[in-house]
């Protein structure tokens, strides 16, 4: 069954604007079903999973693109970097000729990408001014319970309107961990495949696929480890000594291994905010998974019923929001690198999260519950940054958006979407 994916609408507007279209998203999140509904009416698609396509491509790029004329949907091109200067190479051919007929645009690639590791510097020095960008990843709240949905805008005034217009159903707080621990990977909330089957075949391909080029052999027993652990720490600042110590590796192999997590979509790190005031800022970023389930996978927890009420509950409701307000902005074309912070001083005054929108700065607590009356009392450490701070939100369970004082407002989780 096809979910429609919010991403679908800006990637046929992209390409209206630009020859190739790159997106970077995790395994098995639904890439190359977007790309078929999106452009598949005219497009082929040719896979480098597919050993003989990718040894023509490693060998021959010049034969294997003659082989595979644009428009051309080519999965997983990370395997075959040496592909982008003939790409490169095709397209400002191709430009020439539209230049000199007055010709619109033509989208000619459809590049997907599930580890840019290896693909870092190449996308951006081989095809700069040539090809969009775009960070896909697995189901969104809106796309599972198939609405629409809005770009999120944490004006509480818009929030209202929001909530009156789309009349959305609120989700109490065990209706949130049964979605956290479904996580949204398409096979499973469109396919039906059972939950822990399909991450432990997950977990065996990334790390068969992905994993291996990266790492040596006998490190990759020990990686697994390394990424049950980091799960384990998801909303938590990043502390590389400590993953080392636990681990049983060095410093310098958390960094690359952490990279290597962030590169294939799985994790995000979420940077503190310190617009110039850093002597008293806490500088470690903090982890995020994007599905919630696969960390909870890894984790080991056994039911939503567990995962709710254990030591880790209100970690995973937080890293459940982080990660839906990731997708609500990047599936919309958006970046929220830039947007969204969050904030602890060396005097452990934190806030979850802020969103930082022109000069204006909305803090935000993430609550798994119903909010306590004083919620906010972290907020006003805020100003000494010059910047106005608007209205605060505290993100939670509640069925209805409701003043708690007179610097927040409690907002239902629902309307993230």
């Amino acid at each position: 069954m096809y979910y429609p994916r919010t991403a679908e609408k800006e990637l046929k507007e992209l390409g209206k604007y630009f020859p190739c279209i790159t997106i970077y998203g995790p395994r098995q999140v639904g890439k190359s079903t977007l790309v078929r509904h999106a452009f598949g009416d005219r497009f082929t698609t040719v896979s480098l999973d597919d050993f003989e396509n990718l040894a023509l491509a490693l060998n021959n790029p010049k034969l294997f693109l003659d082989s595979n004329p644009c428009p051309v949907i080519i999965d997983e091109i990370q395997r075959a970097p040496i592909l982008l200067m003939e790409i490169k190479r095709r397209i400002d051919l191709e430009r020439e000729k539209w230049l000199d007929k007055d010709e619109p645009n033509q989208l000619l690639y459809v590049l997907t990408v599930s580890n840019q590791y290896e693909l870092r510097h190449g996308v951006s020095e081989s095809l700069a001014g040539r090809t969009a960008v775009f960070h896909f990843n697995s189901f969104s709240l809106a796309e599972k319970r198939q609405i629409a949905g809005e770009l999120f805008n944490p004006d509480i005034a818009d929030l209202y309107q929001k909530e009156r217009r789309l009349k959305l159903n609120p989700l109490n707080r065990n209706d949130v961990f049964k979605e956290i621990f479904q996580g949204g990977m398409p096979s499973i909330v469109a396919g039906g495949m059972p939950r822990d089957m399909f991450f432990k075949s997950y977990v065996d391909t990334y790390i068969e696929k992905d994993v291996r080029r990266l790492i040596s052999t006998d490190s990759l027993i020990l990686f697994r480890s390394f990424l049950s652990f980091v799960a384990l720490r998801t909303a938590q600042e990043v502390h590389y000594d400590e993953i080392a110590n636990s681990v049983g590796i060095d410093v310098k192999t958390v960094k690359k291994w952490l990279s290597i997590l962030e590169c294939s979509g799985i994790i995000v790190f979420l940077q503190p905010y310190m617009a110039n005031i850093s002597n008293r800022i806490i500088k470690a970023p903090k982890l995020y998974f994007m599905d919630t389930g696969l960390a909870s996978y890894l984790c080991g927890w056994q039911d939503e019923n567990m995962l709710e009420k254990g030591v880790m509950a209100g970690a995973f409701y937080e890293t459940f929001v982080v990660s839906e307000l990731i997708k609500n902005l990047t599936f919309r074309g958006k970046e929220w690198n830039g947007t969204l912070y969050y904030y602890r001083d060396t005097n452990q005054k934190e806030v979850d999260l802020l969103f930082v929108s022109g000069q204006a700065i909305y803090p935000i607590e993430i609550k798994k519950g119903i909010s306590p009356s004083k919620p906010t009392k972290n907020f006003s450490v805020l100003t000494k940054y010059g910047l106005p701070i608007k209205t605060g939100l505290v993100i939670d369970s509640c069925d209805a958006i409701r003043p708690i004082n007179e610097e927040a407002y409690s907002v239902p989780v629902a309307l993230i979407e």
